[in-house]
Formats: C-alpha cells, sequence, structure tokens
C-alpha cells in the first residue's frame, strides 16, 4: 500500500501538471500546487476531496515566493519551464536560476525528494539557449540533491497537448502546413505514462538519475503531421521551409509575444528528439508506454468537419 506524501507541484496547472495533480489526488497524497496565478488554478481543487489540492501563488524567480509550498512537505516536482521568452520570463531565469531558487530552498526546508522535469535534447553544449539553460537546470539540481530525479520526456501529447492541437488547427483553416525540419525524428509520448513515470519515482527511495522517456514508436516530423492528418480527416499539403529562410522569417516575428516560430526553436528542429540508446527509460521503472495512435484519436475527433460523426472509413 502507497503510503500518502505531502507534494509540492511547482508550475502544476500547465498541461502536465493538470494530470499528475490529478494522479497524486488519486493515490491520497496531499498535494499543493505553486502556480503564479491562483485565480487561474481553481479547476485543480475538484481533483482531491476538500483540502487535499491546494493551489499556492509562487514565482520561481523569487526565492521569498517559494518557502510556503515547499515548507513541510515530502517531495517537490518542479515542472516549470518555457518554450518561448517573453519579457522577464527568459530561459536562463526560469530553466536555471529558478531552478536553482527552487531546489535551495527545498533544501533549506529539509525536504527530502526532488524531481525536475527536463526534456530530452538538454545539452550545455547545445546553440539552443533553451537545451543549455535545461541542461545547466539538471546539472544544479544534481549538485544540491545529488539523488535527485530528472525525467526527459520527448514531445509530449495528450487532451491539452500543444504539438498536435495547433497543427489540427492550423489544418482546419489552411490547405498548406508549412514545416521546418521535416525530417527531425521524434518519439512522442502520452502524458499519462509521464506521470506514471513521475510517481514511480517518487515512490521508489532507490530511484535517482536521469530517465528519458519516449514512447513505443519513433516518427519524423512530417509523419506525424501525416498521422494527425489522417485521424481528423484532413487535407493539407505539407510543405518544407529551407532552414534559412526560417530562420530569416523568425527573425521578424520571434519578438512577439506568441511567435509561430522562433530561431531557437529552429535550432532545435536541427536535432533529433528521441531517447538515446544508453538511456534509462520506462523499462527500468516498470512502465510499458502506450502508442499514441490510441490516445489522439480521443481528443483529435472535434477537428474533423462533422467531429465525432465524420465517418473516415475508405472511399467516404
Amino acid at each position: 500500500m502507497l503510503m500518502p506524501k505531502n507534494v509540492a507541484v511547482i508550475g502544476g496547472s500547465g498541461f502536465i501538471g493538470r494530470h499528475l495533480v490529478q494522479e497524486l489526488a488519486r493515490q491520497g497524497h496531499r498535494v499543493r500546487v505553486g502556480v503564479r496565478r491562483v485565480d487561474k488554478a481553481g479547476f485543480l481543487k475538484p481533483m482531491g476531496v476538500p483540502g487535499q489540492v491546494v493551489p499556492m501563488q509562487v514565482n520561481i524567480r523569487y526565492p521569498d515566493s517559494l518557502a510556503p509550498v515547499v515548507t513541510g512537505v515530502d517531495v517537490v516536482i518542479n515542472l516549470v519551464g518555457i518554450l518561448q521568452e517573453q519579457g522577464a520570463q527568459k530561459f536562463h531565469a526560469v530553466q536555471a536560476t529558478g531552478v536553482e531558487n527552487l531546489a535551495k530552498m527545498s533544501k533549506a526546508q529539509n525536504v527530502a525528494s526532488f524531481i525536475q522535469l527536463s526534456a530530452i535534447g538538454a545539452d550545455s553544449s547545445s546553440s539552443s539557449q533553451y537545451a543549455q539553460s535545461k541542461a545547466l537546470g539538471e546539472a544544479i539540481v544534481q549538485d544540491i540533491y545529488p539523488d535527485a530525479v530528472i525525467v526527459r520526456p520527448s514531445i509530449v501529447v495528450g487532451p491539452e497537448d500543444q504539438f498536435f492541437n495547433r497543427f489540427a488547427a492550423m489544418a482546419r483553416l489552411s490547405p498548406v502546413l508549412p514545416l521546418v525540419g521535416a525530417d527531425t525524428r521524434f518519439q512522442p509520448v502520452f502524458v499519462g505514462d509521464v506521470v506514471k513515470a513521475i510517481t514511480v519515482a517518487m515512490q521508489q527511495s532507490a530511484c535517482e538519475g536521469i530517465f528519458e522517456l519516449g514512447g513505443p514508436q519513433i516518427y519524423s516530423f512530417r509523419e506525424l503531421i501525416q498521422l494527425m492528418l489522417h485521424v481528423t480527416g484532413r487535407r493539407a499539403l505539407i510543405a518544407e521551409i529551407p532552414r534559412g529562410l526560417a530562420t530569416l522569417m523568425a527573425s521578424l516575428t520571434d519578438w512577439l509575444p506568441q511567435a509561430p516560430l522562433t530561431r531557437d526553436q529552429i535550432t532545435l528542429l536541427q536535432r533529433d528528439n528521441i531517447v538515446s540508446p544508453q538511456a534509462h527509460g520506462f523499462d527500468d521503472l516498470g512502465i510499458k508506454p502506450e502508442a499514441i495512435e490510441g490516445i489522439i484519436d480521443g481528443y483529435l475527433y472535434r477537428f474533423r468537419r462533422a467531429g465525432q460523426y465524420t465517418d473516415l472509413r475508405e472511399g467516404q
């Protein structure tokens, strides 16, 4: 029987966070959820019994805001991360300095365990600031918590993902889908499996180190878009944009708050995003990841021309 714990999930109102909080509550743990906007995290409370899930205001860039949420907990799980810089939310400030603030405060408050969500591709020698900051964050955590668990997923997919949903929405409006790095390979993983990995690691006292998480199949970027088009019953021309042209286009728009593509993302797309052969992963945690084909059909149907009533049989 699992022993209930006091758990702090920082960044718990995001895509992965909401699924993790729900599972932790289901297992009987008491969960404090560190978020920047408590007024937008009320949907998390009904995931547990009254008082079991408590959203609390934090900003990982400000150490003093972290003490209340980590004091008295057994485990801190950090899910905070950004894919694009906006205002004061810079890669280094959030994914390196912010991580250091959280790990140091957790250690000062005698928190026993620390779990850090990172990403496949974290690399201190990368030309991508995102990848550099992720790698620095990992190193900081391991320096402060030598027995920390670091989870590196490939693209995470699920009902609220910003990958399939984004391209499916584009396909509904445009006959052409422009891609950068169409041959770059990914190993998409279901959000539920990432949550399983985190909760299993949390319960195993001997579990430590870096775990790379990928689904059972590897796809090229182009193949993932083709899969999305098949599931949604849409037709679109997949047009690969040369890196040079894409970089020029991004240089004109990546200062926008919701830029469609940034130069840093273009850099990331030059490398495959798959599990390393020598890496620890799902097998070491006793988890068999699900195939994404059986997952995405359950939430992309809304992008079909007639929603769930669309007939996708051949010839129809």
